[in-house]
């Protein structure tokens, strides 16, 4: 059996166990202000994770729009506040 770190042996724990998908759902839904921004984020109603695509709720044509344009910016931006790939495509309601 080799030596693990904390951090080895939690991300090895939350890969097996399948809780990885959970915990960045979790995770950006509390953290989606600071991933994008108060503007963004006062008027998105919620944000869903449904396998590596992210679901974003929002009442506001604009912003729909401007989400649909910057996907791939939104996406790259995600992935790269998490250090993994965790988000491939993106669909604005």
């Amino acid at each position: 059996m080799g030596s693990y770190s904390i951090g080895e042996a939690l991300n090895l724990l939350m890969e097996r166990s399948h809780w990885k998908p959970k915990v960045f759902a979790l995770r950006m839904s509390q953290e989606w202000e600071e991933i994008t921004g108060k503007t963004i984020a006062r008027y998105t109603r919620s944000v869903n994770m449904q396998g590596k695509t992210l679901v974003i709720y929002t009442d506001v044509a604009p912003l729909k729009q401007e989400l649909q344009f910057g996907k791939e910016q939104l996406i790259a931006r995600i992935n790269e506040y998490f250090n993994e790939r965790v988000v491939e495509d993106i669909v604005v309601k």
